[in-house]
């Protein structure tokens, strides 16, 4: 094993080509639930484990930002019981967590129109995103209430605004401008995305941001996602030949 930043990195894995940015669709929890005649709020619980160990491994393996789906603009039509629960599990993980995350170096940033959500819970949002702004070890994103197309056009109306105020010109807009008015300004653009449960569907999910990841679905259930899991996608990831449009230059890193 590596005993550097990248401590607990399986031999396997080459640790100059590791993902910088890993965004996740974390779908299956209520599947895992029912397949083993739980609530399907058991299936949440259990899935927000899954998101810690995750947050744990892309720190011990260097990997810099993980971001996660959590909650989508078009999860509120599912049964009121259930975003209820959704909504009170946020807040009380971000509050039982915060210690720890501290700890950990952690600094957590939330995606989304997070004007819509409960009061209490955009108030536990704006107080976890204050006391870890200057952490540095790995940054967690939660895309809450997010969807990418509506991320889009918000960007789109500020910018027109800016326009309209004399402040831009229109034909300064381009790709590097949207990118930064984006909500995940701050990070770079996920070279990795994993979806779980077998669903391969992007779901308004970071649509821009994802225009040169790599995309690896897997059958695995959100709360069966574990280090194992894991380290085969990131095998996966490595054994692909990102070009970017160029000729390659260099064969696979794995086999």
């Amino acid at each position: 094993m590596i005993k550097t930043m990248t401590h607990q990195l399986p031999d396997d894995l080459d640790f100059r080509c590791l993902p910088h940015h890993v965004a996740v669709i974390m779908d299956g929890n209520g599947r895992w639930a029912e397949r083993r005649g739980l609530p399907r709020i058991m299936g949440h619980r259990r899935g927000a484990e899954a998101l810690k160990n995750l947050l744990r491994c892309c720190k011990d393996w260097g990997i810099q930002v993980l971001t996660a789906y959590a909650f989508s603009t078009e999860n509120w039509r599912r049964p009121l019981e259930e975003v209820n629960f959704l909504m009170g599990l946020f807040e009380r993980l971000l509050r039982k967590e915060l210690a720890e995350m501290q700890q950990e170096g952690v600094r957590i940033q939330f995606l989304g129109n997070l004007a819509e959500l409960p009061l209490s819970l955009q108030q536990t949002i704006a107080w976890a995103t204050t006391e870890t702004a200057h952490n540095q070890a790995v940054t967690l994103n939660v895309a809450v209430n997010y969807g990418s197309r509506d991320e889009i056009a918000r960007a789109c109306q500020a910018l027109a605004a800016q326009v309209e105020r004399g402040e831009l010109s229109a034909t300064a807009i381009d790709e590097t401008l949207i990118s930064r008015t984006l909500y995940t300004r701050d990070c770079p653009d996920p070279d990795l995305l994993i979806r779980t449960s077998g669903e391969q569907r992007l779901s308004n999910y970071l649509l821009w941001q994802l225009a040169y990841a790599e995309m690896v679905f897997t059958e695995v259930h959100w709360p069966d996602f574990d280090r194992q899991v894991f380290h085969q996608v990131l095998r996966q990831y490595q054994s692909r030949d990102r070009r970017f449009g160029q000729i390659s230059q260099a064969p696979a890193l794995i086999a």
